[in-house]
């Protein structure tokens, strides 16, 4: 709607005579020559979130009016809170900044999640790269081969921030399900926690599918490790016989709870940046976004380093982040008892 918007007032401009289509263009391009764009990543380096930051890092800029210098920087923290805080509060509201943090933004700010200080309606969505769908996965030696495994027998998972799915997903599924993982916390980033499993410190660890196939591409194809479940309302296409927590629901409400928690696996590698950029810059960013996603060099280096590409746009994705923040109270509360037990 935004872009909408925008373009229909240069429209109306040029008819009136007022040059406004000469003038946009050039002022968007003087504001960002010579500039640089930070994409702040609200985790360690090597995790999925920082490869697909990157590889949007490498192209995005040759897309931007003035085509400015894009520069990655990691600020993890708080489960990825930190960078988003500082996004909201602190960063130039310019459009000189972009972002990504956990997808669970919004659910984590209705349920009044530790450490947030942002309203996640009030970013400015830019665009995602592809929905980032999570799962738990136990070493081969592991005696927990299965879901139905997971709920008879104790198991450990190397966890992260308290904030991260790679908690919050486990933390679901013991309160829902009943499973029995047990989290180990304190790994500084899905590497360094899938090396604990490699180590034998833990059996297994929640992360994303694009964080293992990046990591480890031969552990999936080599059964070395088990894969249990996915986080997501549909089956991926490379898991296609992994059963979706949904589906693992035994009832109506189970099964609507779980899919206001899945949502986020829907918002994926969203971008963003922060509270007022000018609506002009926020359209150019957007329209960058968007071109990048088209982009033949962008795809084949995603395609190079194992990276699934199935984009939304900003507007959308503003919308989808609205349908989170409108979730009913009864549904919020519901939501609550699955989410927030063990995660605060």
């Amino acid at each position: 709607m935004m872009q909408l918007t925008v373009r229909a007032a240069i429209a109306f401009a040029a008819l009136a005579g007022l040059g406004a289509p000469v003038l946009a263009q050039p002022a968007i391009e003087q504001f960002y020559k010579g500039k640089s764009i930070d994409i702040i990543i609200g985790y360690p380096p090597a995790g999925s979130n920082d490869t697909y930051a990157r590889a949007l890092a490498r192209h995005i800029g040759k897309h931007i009016p003035g085509q400015p210098n894009v520069v990655p920087k990691n600020m993890p923290g708080a489960g990825s809170f930190l960078a988003v805080n500082h996004v909201y509060s602190v960063a130039p509201k310019d459009g000189t900044v972009l972002a990504i943090g956990a997808p669970t933004l919004a659910l984590d700010e209705r349920l009044g999640t530790a450490n947030v200080r942002f309203k996640t309606s009030e970013l400015n969505w830019v665009g995602r790269i592809d929905s980032l769908i999570n799962m738990v996965f136990m070493w081969h030696t592991s005696k927990v081969k299965t879901f139905a495994d997971a709920q008879k027998y104790e198991s450990t998972l190397s966890g992260t921030g308290a904030g991260s799915t790679v908690s919050i997903y486990p933390t679901v599924m013991n309160n829902v399900f009943g499973t029995k993982f047990k989290l180990i916390m304190g790994y500084k980033g899905s590497a360094e926690a899938q090396l604990a499993v490699m180590r034998g410190e833990v059996e297994g660890h929640s992360t994303s599918w694009t964080a293992v196939k990046v990591g480890h591409p031969d552990w999936w194809p080599k059964k070395t490790i088990s894969i249990l479940v996915q986080f997501s309302l549909t089956r991926h296409p490379e898991l296609p016989e992994i059963p979706t927590a949904v589906e693992l629901a035994r009832n109506d409400e189970e099964r609507q709870v779980l899919s206001a928690i899945m949502v986020a696996a829907e918002i994926g590698s969203a971008f963003f940046t922060a509270p007022g950029v000018p609506p002009e810059r926020l359209a150019a960013l957007r329209a960058a976004f968007d071109a990048t996603m088209k982009d033949p060099e962008f795809l084949a280096d995603a395609a190079k380093i194992k990276l699934t590409v199935g984009p939304m746009g900003g507007d959308a994705l503003q919308r989808l982040i609205g349908t989170v923040s409108g979730l009913s109270p009864e549904m919020l509360a519901k939501v609550r008892t699955a989410y927030v037990t063990g995660n605060q």
